[in-house]
């Protein structure tokens, strides 16, 4: 007898069960980032939204996308899938609250060798927790089976979000001016950012990360998997508030590439390191791989998750007000002239 076309697609490796199995299990989720705007629901082939025109004299939509990299090994060995979620969705609302947008609607995608339905929604309920703290609604995806292509327990997660922000508002940088303070914003840890060279570092794997370091109250892994800091909220906050002249989201590349970012030619970023946050993670790393003080700042946020440019006599309030949504924050520079670029003293 011959094969049905399902049967077929299954003994190639790619069960269509699952697929809707996984879709069943994550409408929860999905639901609880409902917020005005959303039309329709999962499972269309569109993720639909009607933008809040009337709220803005000339909206510009500011989109941003990006994955967790290689933290989602972490994920794998500890067989815990419910906060890279949280990562991915940071890693693009974050981007886009620092334009000075409203993140308004996420897509995720994920990549597996299997569809594993319960994990699969344990992923989703991370990036729905995700969008949740970034008052953003989670209005599609994708969950794509790579029989062959990739490990039958591995996956890979990406994910999209478009923001809405008031034209003559945006957050572009040209504003700057000497004499501007720099506010530093306290990462989670981590991030996102770094992990093959931290992977490298501690030999990561099933038993390294069972380690329990003093310095850090808890194991190596619990420590690597925290989620990345959403800020989207704070950031709005503040921006309601305080004029923000310049922002700067310090992911890859650390302080030396992404604080350059935020500036105009002509001016610089002079930061103090020791008003900087500290988190010992990053001694433990440095320490442990014998790594140049440039190098850390190179790579990773180093506790600080932001870096944000005030007029001068607004600094302190920016720095309450943000401190009231939750942050920790405290003036750590200012912005000079000189030829474009970061000074660390």
């Amino acid at each position: 007898m011959e094969k049905s076309f399902s049967e077929s697609y299954a003994a190639a490796g790619v069960d269509v069960t699952a697929g809707y199995r996984s879709v069943e299990l994550i409408k929860e989720s999905v639901k609880r980032t409902s917020i005005p705007g959303v039309l329709g629901g999962i499972g269309g082939f569109g993720g639909m939204f009607e933008l809040p025109l009337a709220d803005y004299k000339n909206p510009v939509l500011v989109s941003g996308t990006d994955g967790v990299g290689t933290k989602i090994k972490l994920a794998y060995l500890m067989d815990k899938h419910d906060t890279v979620g949280i990562d991915c969705v940071a890693m693009c609302v974050n981007d886009v609250a620092c334009s000075g947008a409203k993140p308004l609607f996420f897509l995720d995608y994920i990549a597996c060798g299997k569809n594993f339905p319960e994990k699969i929604a344990e992923i989703v309920s991370g990036v729905a927790e995700g969008c949740v703290q970034s008052g953003c609604a989670l209005v599609g995806g994708e969950t794509a089976e790579h029989p062959g292509l990739m490990p039958e327990e591995e996956y890979d997660l990406a994910g999209f979000t478009v923001g809405i922000g008031e034209k003559d508002r945006l957050v572009s940088g040209e504003k700057l001016a000497e004499g501007n303070a720099l506010i530093g914003v306290a990462s989670s840890g981590i991030h996102s950012n770094g992990f093959s060279l931290i992977r490298k570092v501690f030999d990561i794997n099933a038993d390294t990360i069972k380690v329990y370091y003093d310095e850090l109250g808890k194991t190596l892994g619990e420590e690597l998997i925290t989620p990345t800091r959403i800020y989207v909220k704070p950031l709005l906050a503040l921006m309601d508030s305080v004029e923000v002249n310049a922002i700067s989201h310090i992911t890859g590349g650390g302080f030396y590439e992404n604080v350059p970012r935020m500036l105009k030619d002509g001016f610089k970023a002079v930061i103090e390191k020791d008003k900087c946050f500290k988190k010992p993670i990053f001694d433990l790393i440095q320490k442990t791989g014998n790594i140049s003080e440039h190098d850390m700042y190179n790579t990773f946020n180093m506790g600080t998750g932001l870096v944000i440019a005030v007029d001068s006599g607004k600094a302190d309030g920016a720095v309450r007000i943000l401190e009231q949504n939750g942050e920790k924050a405290r003036i750590i520079g200012e912005i000079k002239a000189g030829e474009k670029g970061v000074e660390l003293c």
